[in-house]
């Protein structure tokens, strides 16, 4: 196997070179590695920093003694950069002999052996067997055959990336059933559809151990979704933690919507607003996806590393941090649209829905995207007194 040397953060790695310099990141490559990730990757740093000086604050430990493991390590770099970037107590594991080899030169490339753990193994049968402070799954394609093993081994964090985002978003329905076992619409708020289908999912997984979650930061960027989520072990707190369960009604015909919160729940068949028939979505997470104090304290962290992808992962946190916690975004374009009408700054769009007594922010998922408590009607009359 060929190999570069590549640069992230502080931490050097040798990654794969594949044949076609075009695409570094194909997964055909003998041990996987995207540098399209590497926006990803910071953010992690930046989080799990953030998140690990208030668990090691509050349970009076060193960096050193908190326990992170990365059960899909491919060339590792992620949790090399946890490692020496962070100061976690790192596990690295990978099925692939090839990666695991990889594993262990990079680790001794960052001046980290004996810091670091290598295992060469399955996944599932590494999280059954030991328990970490920190779980991270970052698979190529979906986490649910790893989730089940993930939920148990997880005592503080659960961190999860899922990369299939056409049967999360609705666009492979059959597929995004079989998975996630819920049913995802492929509407306009597609990419959020996607995070809590993705959170449905992994809160049911984690209600089996009787593990409340509390997202921290979610968010969706290009082709994936990530998680992090703080976890509670609490019969009582998983109850209630469940009780952001429930379904979305989307009508087609007003682009109004409706949320259900529960997982037996009487949904009206006809919109609510036109008469129109309903599709439903769900079971998915309508609870909030963010916490503003860890926000701010990821974007301490990441505003003092020296990061590749700094500016990008800042404005992503700001948007998350600021972003209203209500199910669901409105495509400022897209109602534009539909009124026949020039879509206006979003800055004066929000200033006005705000004067009228709503609530109203931008959000992370796009550039043309809001959210608000107005309901479809009273959007589309903002909208119209700028014609």
């Amino acid at each position: 196997m060929k190999t570069r040397t590549i640069l992230e953060g502080c931490t050097r790695a040798l990654v794969p070179v594949v044949p076609d310099d075009r695409q570094l990141s194909i997964s055909s490559a003998s041990v996987f590695y995207n540098p399209e990730m590497e926006l990803n990757r910071d953010i992690s740093v930046a989080s799990f920093a953030a998140f690990s000086e208030v668990l090691a604050s509050r349970r009076h430990l060193d960096l050193s003694e908190i326990t992170y493991v990365d059960a899909l390590s491919a060339s590792g770099i992620r949790g090399l950069r946890i490692a020496k970037e962070v100061g976690l107590n790192v596990t690295l594991n990978d099925w692939s002999e090839e990666a695991y080899n990889l594993i262990r030169e990079n680790t001794e490339l960052n001046e980290l052996m004996g810091k670091v753990r290598t295992c060469l193994g399955n996944a599932n049968v590494l999280l059954h067997k030991e328990r970490y402070n920190i779980v991270d799954i970052d698979p190529f394609g979906s986490p649910t055959t790893y989730l089940g093993a993930a939920s148990g081994s997880a005592i503080n964090m659960l961190a999860v990336t899922a990369t299939d985002t056409a049967p999360l978003c609705g666009a492979h329905l059959n597929s995004g059933i079989r998975k996630y076992g819920a049913v995802p619409l492929n509407i306009e708020y597609h990419s959020e559809m996607g995070v809590r289908i993705l959170l449905g999912t992994i809160a049911r997984d984690l209600a089996r151990h009787e593990k409340a979650m509390l997202p921290m930061l979610c968010h969706a960027t290009r082709h994936y979704a990530r998680a992090y989520l703080e976890l509670e072990k609490s019969a009582k707190k998983t109850d209630k933690s469940l009780k952001n369960m429930g379904f979305i009604a989307h009508c087609t015909s007003c682009m109004g919507r409706s949320v259900h919160y529960g997982l037996a729940v009487h949904i009206p068949e006809k919109c609510e607003i036109c008469g129109n028939s309903t599709h439903i979505a769900g079971p998915l997470w309508l609870g909030p996806l963010h916490d503003k104090d860890f926000c701010d304290a990821v974007l301490i962290q990441l505003a003092q590393r020296e990061l590749g992808k700094k500016e990008h992962a800042m404005k992503i946190i700001e948007l998350c941090r600021n972003e209203l916690d209500i199910p669901t975004f409105y495509d400022h374009h897209l109602l534009s649209k539909k009124l026949g009408i020039s879509a206006i700054p979003m800055e004066e769009l929000l200033k006005e829905l705000t004067a009228q007594g709503f609530k109203a922010s931008r959000t992370h998922f796009s550039g043309t995207s809001f959210k608000t408590n107005a309901n479809i009607e009273g959007i589309l009359d903002t909208l119209r007194r700028f014609r």
